[in-house]
């Protein structure tokens, strides 16, 4: 990433992760060009153009298509200091605030539609794929980071839910609700300028991520607000989206994509300490932040 006074160029690595896969140069132009599309929907006057970069002797040229080598996302830069994340700490988001971002985000999520190609990704067996492999992914870190008590715990809840739900998800499905939705909706993407909303960094790479519930995305935030300590902030979050967009329902799978996305980053996190570069103080700091999110999730269902 390269930062400049006005603008942000974005230029993805060669790399390969099974989920994520930029190894080829052709591959790092379509999902740039993805990341554009899909990011558009949110902040249309953040994501500008997909730009290429050509070699010109022992430099580069953006912009130029003499001799194209790779290809770059320009984006408006934003004040990071009005970043959710940045303003939490020093207690600078208000309850109205929190609606206003609310009813923001029920308006974009309105105009995606529910299609063909979304709706099975909210069947029982793609969720049910999904969190199952939550658990057999994680299950090499119990007596680390999550106790036996709390896995088997969280293991057996979510999968009764699931179970024991099947109408609801598929009452989801056909009132519309599952959609390509942003897939990443945490607070370290999303900012408040005066005004604006600006919601970006969806995930690009791979649908599985970010095709679901609209109640996962909405989950994803409020957990985080929750995780930092301000589930005041969340709830209001919540009440404005459900009041903006008519989707009562939402509170019925709510609390199970909560456990969900806590679970998820806790995964996430555990996968930290697999990493044989990582020294002890960032591995240290990965197993609290992980330990962390495993109780989050156990909260969720013990309270």
């Amino acid at each position: 990433m390269f930062i400049g006074d006005e603008y942000v160029y974005k230029l993805k690595k060669p790399v390969d992760f099974g989920f994520l896969d930029f190894s080829t140069r052709e591959k790092r132009e379509f999902y740039t060009h993805e990341e554009l599309r899909l990011n558009r929907r949110f902040s249309p006057g953040i994501y500008l153009d997909v730009l290429p970069v050509s070699q010109k002797g022992d430099g580069y040229l953006i912009g130029d298509d003499s001799n194209v080598v790779e290809h770059v996302l320009k984006m408006k830069r934003i004040d990071e200091g009005q970043m959710l994340y940045n303003l939490l700490p020093r207690n600078r988001i208000t309850p109205a605030e929190m609606e206003r971002v609310g009813s923001h985000l029920a308006g974009l999520y309105r105009l995606i539609a529910c299609d063909e190609k979304s709706r099975p990704f909210g069947s029982p067996d793609v969720i049910a794929t999904n969190v199952i492999e939550n658990f057999d992914q994680t299950r090499k870190y119990v007596g680390g980071p999550v106790d036996r008590g709390r896995f088997d715990a969280l293991e057996s809840w979510s999968r009764d839910f699931m179970d024991k739900n099947v109408p609801l998800f598929e009452d989801r499905i056909a009132a519309g609700w599952i959609k390509d939705c942003h897939g990443d909706l945490h607070l370290q993407h999303i900012c408040l300028d005066g005004p604006d909303v600006f919601v970006f960094d969806c995930i690009e790479f791979n649908e599985r991520f970010r095709f679901g519930d609209v109640a996962s995305d909405v989950a994803f935030l409020s957990m985080d607000f929750d995780y930092n300590g301000r589930g005041d902030l969340g709830d209001v979050f919540v009440r404005s989206f459900i009041e903006a967009s008519g989707d009562a329902a939402m509170e019925g799978v709510l609390l199970f994509y909560k456990v969900y996305r806590a679970y998820v980053r806790a995964k996430v996190t555990s996968f930290m300490l697999d990493d044989a570069g990582l020294d002890e103080s960032r591995k240290k700091a990965a197993f609290e932040t992980a330990r962390r999110y495993y109780d989050l999730a156990h909260r969720y269902i013990a309270s």
